[in-house]
């Protein structure tokens, strides 16, 4: 079975010039004309229905763009408000990641809903999970191919709650984003991406904010841990996204809510004994089922699903690019709220240390040819600038010219 790729843009952003066939100009040219009503008319037809159609994906993405920065911005807020009465990062780690078996049921009913071809939810989940191999998914594969990235998963959002514990909403949010220069990193060294001088020059701009951060209340306390905290989750996730782009990277969004759902299960099966082990250690004291608070551990729960599945199905349905930008506007989003609610007061060494890792997550955002069509862009308008400059020494030369003629001087040209 051949497997497409969940980033590959629809058909319907495809230009229309492939589609239509230019019509050979006869001698005379009476048959050209004869049929030019009709097929410009049909040109027309067919680039509204494409602008059309790329202005609703471009709306659609803007609301993308808004549902997973506000979700981000509420799952981070949530986190916050939770460890006011229940200080136990790793069982919530480990509970907001058994939400995860959920990803392919609600794939699933998305699926009967839009398509016409009604399957079994057994028969679709035999034929998604063709992603382990031809054979699907036996218990062999099962452990080894979700082992590396459900231990991954589970460190980055544990590593990420512990930072919140340290530092503000606004200053994890912001170390988080430097996940982008991670992954271009390790993606230019371990699958041989094209080197880029921006993006170089990004990394380093996200290194520069890093250690800015850390030096804001000095190399020591809990803001130094926070700081490295908040770079450790960022590295396990950029690891865990190269890894999923070596392994799974043609995987179809069918696939991928397959696989997340059986990330949930070995999450469930297997990393269950480690809130057993912290509890009878004593090192996370959970209380009696009863005294815990079940609404801000759902409420949170559900926030990171909703930002997990709008992240992904955004990326089908949308621009990239644009899922990339409302990871970066919860920034502005958690430092609204800090400052607002918690009246939480930046000093002008994080405030610096923010931007410089916003801007450095802004220039990964650039394709890679943008150095070509800048330059191509540039040098239409040099070339309509010197026209229209040819156009002004045109009508100057004219106008002087007439004007020469009616004072009865003409002009000799020299040889």
């Amino acid at each position: 079975m051949k497997k497409h790729s969940a980033r590959v843009a629809p058909l319907s952003s495809y230009s229309t010039q492939a589609l239509t066939c230019p019509v050979s100009e006869g001698e005379d040219g009476s048959e050209s004309h004869a049929e030019t009503p009709g097929s410009e008319t049909s040109g027309e037809s067919r680039s509204y229905h494409t602008c059309t159609n790329t202005a609703l994906k471009v709306l659609g993405g803007l609301l993308m763009v808004l549902c997973v920065s506000s979700s981000w911005v509420g799952t981070t807020q949530a986190v916050k408000l939770t460890f006011q009465s229940f200080s136990c990062p790793f069982f919530i780690s480990w509970f907001n990641s058994n939400w995860n078996i959920l990803f392919f049921p609600i794939y699933y009913s998305g699926h009967i809903v839009t398509t016409r071809e009604k399957q079994t939810p057994i028969q679709k989940f035999r034929e998604c999970s063709k992603l382990f191999g031809e054979d699907g998914m036996t218990l062999k594969l099962f452990v080894k191919r979700t082992a590396p990235f459900s231990i991954l998963w589970t460190l980055t959002n544990y590593l990420y709650l512990l930072a919140l514990k340290k530092l503000t909403a606004t200053d994890v949010s912001a170390l988080y984003c430097c996940h982008k220069a991670f992954v271009f990193l390790l993606s230019w060294i371990v699958l041989k991406d094209r080197f880029m001088g921006v993006r170089i020059v990004a990394a380093i701009m996200a290194i520069t904010g890093i250690v800015m951060m850390a030096y804001a209340d000095g190399f020591h306390g809990d803001s130094f841990v926070g700081v490295a905290l908040a770079v450790g989750s960022a590295s396990t996730s950029a690891l865990y996204k190269v890894l999923f782009k070596m392994f799974l990277g043609s995987a179809n969004l069918g696939e991928v809510a397959h696989f997340l759902s059986t990330m949930g299960f070995f999450n469930l099966i297997f990393i269950s004994c480690v809130p057993l082990i912290l509890y009878f250690t004593r090192v996370e004291h959970l209380g009696s089922l009863s005294t815990l608070p079940w609404g801000y551990l759902c409420g949170l729960a559900g926030l990171w699903l909703v930002f997990n599945i709008l992240v992904h199905v955004g990326v089908v349905l949308t621009y990239p690019i644009l899922i990339s930008i409302g990871t970066l506007l919860s920034v502005p989003g958690n430092a609204a709220v800090d400052v607002l609610k918690h009246e939480v007061i930046f000093s002008v060494v994080r405030l610096a240390a923010t931007c410089i890792i916003c801007l450095g997550f802004l220039l990964l955002l650039l394709p890679e040819e943008w150095d070509s069509v800048t330059l191509r862009f540039l040098a239409k308008i040099a070339d309509k600038k010197s026209e229209e400059h040819g156009e002004e020494l045109t009508e100057s030369s004219v106008h002087t010219r007439s004007r020469s003629r009616a004072n009865g001087t003409v002009s000799i040209p020299l040889a």
